[in-house]
């Protein structure tokens, strides 16, 4: 019997290699597009714009994959251009939906990635997926809208909304807190500027995620919102000590004042319950295994 296709879209992202190697190493056939050329020749990726209707629709007419997760996306919150938020998140998600709801004919399972980011920081805690979504910015709005606008689909694909907490791990880009952090240590830095060290906030290991992702796809009960984390809060000090563990030194943190929330919340963290009940026991790799496999990588 042959694998069973996943498409992913984002396939070329940091995420999409290490989700990309979990399916493969479990039975999947992998194909995929993303924004970029592919830098090698390689039939199972196509560079396809997802504002590009009928590229995608062609795209997925020739796939006919059997499962879908849509990771293509703007990652960095900080990211100039407001606009491409909403146009690829919501516009370009809608294009996605459409081709595969017009041109798939066996699709089993649509996993959309959302953020945690749309439930915003307004209180402090544990933030399970009934907390209400109160966005904090356009990245965070523009993944909320893009959750709306796919529940119109949901009595016409099988769809699971994914969100993820803060996640990392090598390759991630280093304009990201923890790979910053990280770098500067494997440079052996002796300085560097940062905002509020005291807070706590949910991170995970990019190779449990896709993980969880890849399980999901493999439950067709899996419906609805689901909050891929850790369970755990841990601070952005405590982050600095394990890494002054690892290699072997104290960094001086100056406090950049551009960098500082004054309105931000102590801790945050994801109730993963949901996901654990869907997919059985889910075991995160520990902050201090992944912070040495991002500063022991070349």
């Amino acid at each position: 019997m042959a694998a069973p296709t996943v498409m992913i879209t984002g396939l070329d992202g940091f995420t999409g290699r290490y989700l990309r190697s979990e399916c493969e190493a479990h039975g999947w056939q992998v194909v995929g597009c993303g924004a970029h050329a592919a830098l090698a020749r390689d039939p199972s990726y196509r560079q396809v714009d997802l504002l590009d209707a009928p590229a995608l629709q062609e795209f997925v007419s020739e796939v006919q994959p059997a499962a879908v997760v849509h990771l293509a996306g703007i990652a960095l919150v900080a990211h100039q251009a407001i606009d491409k938020f909403y146009t690829t998140h919501v516009l370009g998600t809608l294009n996605l939906l459409q081709a595969l709801h017009g041109r798939a004919r066996g699709v089993r399972k649509v996993l959309l990635a959302s953020s945690a980011s749309v439930y915003g920081n307004a209180a402090p805690g544990m933030y399970d997926e009934t907390t209400p979504a109160q966005p904090a910015n356009d990245y965070a709005v523009s993944k909320l809208a893009m959750e709306q606008m796919a529940w119109m689909w949901r009595r016409k694909l099988p769809l699971t909304i994914v969100r993820p907490f803060n996640y990392t791990g090598v390759g991630q880009s280093k304009e990201f807190l923890l790979p910053k952090i990280v770098d500067h240590y494997r440079r052996g830095a002796r300085v560097i500027e940062l905002g509020n060290t005291h807070v706590k906030r949910d991170f995970s290991d990019v190779r449990s995620v896709a993980n969880a992702y890849r399980r999901l796809l493999e439950v067709p009960s899996a419906e609805g919102v689901v909050n891929v984390s850790s369970g755990q809060a841990r601070s952005i000090q405590d982050v600095l000590g394990v890494m002054e563990g690892l290699a072997g030194y104290a960094m001086e943190v100056r406090v950049n004042d551009a960098l500082v929330r004054c309105d931000e919340v102590e801790v945050l963290y994801g109730n993963c319950d949901k996901l654990k009940g869907l997919i059985g026991p889910y075991e995160t790799v520990p902050l201090e295994a992944t912070l040495r496999w991002m500063l022991e990588s070349s």
